[in-house]
């Protein structure tokens, strides 16, 4: 069983694509969930965290120190350590075009720097008033820290919904300087 098991939502039960494997490594965080489909990252998950795959779509348990895991442990080492402000890093997340688009437009915000769900929209060319298909989009990042939905607040400035938990928003914004 893997770490993020709890009572959490599971969203997708089908079988791991052929080639996907998972791994478990610690953090400040928590334990996190590594998945890889043909040797790049596909998500990044918490425990406890909304819109988890059923085990069954993580695929094979592998050891941490798997070459599939040697680029991206390295790194969450790194910026969890203070050394690293972004990620370098090819990524496969599954999701839909809108969504991939989203998680782009995420990965473009700099460390220590917020913006707003409106703010994606508008970035995006959406009409008025998709923040919400926005934030919809953000709250199923599959590769939180490294695709940084942490660094999007509600339009007045407000800490807004996190798929890991708020408490670990908090605590990622305050790694990144935003909050003291």
């Amino acid at each position: 069983m893997s770490a993020h098991s709890t009572t959490a939502t599971r969203t997708d039960v089908r079988p791991a694509p052929s080639g996907t494997v998972h791994t478990v490594v610690d953090s400040p965080l928590g334990p996190l969930t590594l998945v890889a489909d043909d040797g790049t990252l596909a998500a990044l998950y918490m425990t406890a965290q909304r819109h988890l795959p059923a085990d069954a779509r993580l695929g094979e348990a592998v050891p941490a120190d798997d070459p599939a895991f040697a680029t991206i442990t390295g790194q969450l080492r790194e910026y969890f350590a203070g050394e690293r402000t972004s990620f370098d890093l090819d990524l496969a997340p599954r999701g839909s075009d809108f969504q991939r688009a989203v998680w782009l437009r995420l990965r473009e915000i700099p460390f220590g720097v917020t913006t707003t769900y409106g703010t994606i929209a508008a970035d995006l060319g959406l009409p008025p008033g998709a923040s919400r298909a926005v934030g919809a989009a953000v709250g199923r990042n599959p590769l939180g820290v490294v695709v940084p939905c942490h660094r999007v607040v509600g339009s007045t400035g407000a800490l807004t919904g996190y798929a890991g938990g708020l408490d670990r928003k908090v605590w990622l914004l305050e790694h990144e300087g935003v909050l003291v």
